[in-house]
Parts: C-alpha cells; sequence; structure tokens
C-alpha cells in the first residue's frame, strides 16, 4: 500500500506479517483444518478462517489474533454489538455480521438438548459423520468418536496421522480424551488412502490391544470404522470386536 508522506514522497506500509497465501501450505488455517481437523486449530486460526480476508496491513490471521487479544478472546468478542464490530479496523458491515452468526451458531449448539445430538449408534451413522472428509485425506488419519452411555456423541478428537499401525499407536494417547471427558464409550476411525476399507492386520492388532487397554481403564471400544473410497469396513460387523 502506497502512501504520501508530510514532504509529498511516496513510501509502501508494508504488511504485518506474511499474506496466509504467502504461508507454507501446511501452516494455513484452511489447509491445517482439512488435514488435521478443526480440533488442531487455534482459537485465532478458526476466526481467520472465518474472516476469509485481513486489510492491505494485516493478513486474515493477523487481524484474528489482534481482535482476540484486543477484547480478552472469544467471549469479549461475543459481547460487542453489531455496530462495535463493525467499528474495529479491517471487519466492516459483512465480516461483522460473519463473526456474529457463528458465534451465534455455538451458542445454539450448547443449548442443543442431549436428544437433539448426533447418534452414532450404527456404522452408516459414523460413515455419514465422516466419510466424505476422511475419504480424500491423502495420510492417514486415527480419530476417536467419544460416546455416552444412549450412542450420542461427545465429541471427536484426533490422535493421529500417518502410518497407523500398532507399533505407533499408544494406547494412553488414543484414550486420553475419552478419560477427561469421562466417555464410558468410544468408536476408533481412521482412513486408507488407497481407496481400499479392508482391515489390515495391524488394524486388527491395534483394535484388540486398545479393546485391552479401554477395559482397564472402564472405557468399551464399540468399533474400529476404516474408510476408504466410497466405502467403509467395520470391525465390529466384521466380528473382530
Amino acid at each position: 500500500m502506497e502512501s504520501r508522506s508530510n514532504n509529498g514522497a511516496y513510501h509502501v506500509e508494508r504488511l504485518a506479517g506474511p499474506r496466509i497465501r504467502e504461508m507454507p501450505a501446511s501452516e494455513r488455517p484452511r489447509e491445517r483444518l482439512r488435514d488435521s481437523g478443526a480440533e488442531a486449530l487455534s482459537t485465532a486460526e478458526l476466526l481467520a478462517i472465518v474472516l476469509r480476508t485481513g486489510t492491505t496491513r494485516q493478513s486474515a490471521l493477523a487481524l484474528a489474533q489482534s481482535l482476540l487479544a484486543k477484547h480478552n478472546g472469544l467471549a469479549g468478542l461475543a459481547r460487542l454489538s453489531f455496530t462495535d464490530l463493525q467499528r474495529e479496523n479491517g471487519v466492516g458491515e459483512a465480516k461483522a455480521a460473519e463473526i456474529q452468526a457463528v458465534i451465534q451458531l455455538a451458542m445454539r449448539f450448547r443449548e442443543l438438548g442431549a436428544d437433539e445430538r448426533f447418534h452414532v449408534s450404527e456404522p452408516r451413522h459414523v460413515y455419514a459423520l465422516l466419510g466424505a472428509e476422511m475419504s480424500v485425506l491423502a495420510q492417514e488419519h486415527l480419530r476417536v468418536l467419544l460416546v455416552d452411555t444412549r450412542n450420542r456423541l461427545m465429541g471427536t478428537t484426533e490422535v493421529y496421522k500417518g502410518t497407523v499401525n500398532t507399533a505407533q499407536i499408544r494406547g494412553a494417547e488414543v484414550l486420553r480424551e475419552a478419560i477427561r471427558q469421562n466417555a464410558p464409550s468410544i468408536i476408533l476411525v481412521h482412513n486408507h488412502p488407497s481407496g481400499d476399507p479392508s482391515p489390515s492386520p495391524d488394524d486388527i492388532a491395534m483394535t484388540k490391544n486398545l479393546i485391552a487397554v479401554g477395559k482397564q481403564l472402564s472405557i468399551e471400544v464399540l468399533d474400529h470404522i476404516i474408510i476408504g473410497d466410497r466405502r467403509y469396513a467395520s470391525l465390529q460387523e466384521l466380528g473382530y470386536i
């Protein structure tokens, strides 16, 4: 951006930090969400995706960080009126509307009754939830669905990305979030980038190991769903659980 100084000379105002498109792909918020899941992103990165663009002097990520810092986090940002948001440098009417819409959706989700939450009582429910996203991932990702006593989804966490096998997967790591949230059951989900969801010997061995670890902690492994290209395999349906 060019501006004129008091003596009439022009100078270029530099952007504070790199633009998102200039960042390595592995560090861009949208690509990180696609590859690692939304739970892996910071609040600033999630807000940057909502904002989409920054200003001539700030990237969307830098703008998100400055808004959160100025208003002491997301809670402070949520307390601002539409007019207050619109007055923020780099926000304007469109971004103010997007921010308030996302915050309101989050609030409404928190108010949902337990019976309105997603049920995962069958393998096809899990595939409907994650199949489209995980079938196109270039690497194997292992996710854990936290499930309550009525097969309602409590949350999802990603615990591993790479080659999923028994030697590399630690039971404590897989079950950590279930322990933290006091979830009685979990469903394991991972993808096969080859497109063939048939379980490998490592998949079966890992599942049996996690079942044994879960029993010691009173956490039941309900199923292990492997997602391929437009199809899936359930280790429970195949008789391995």
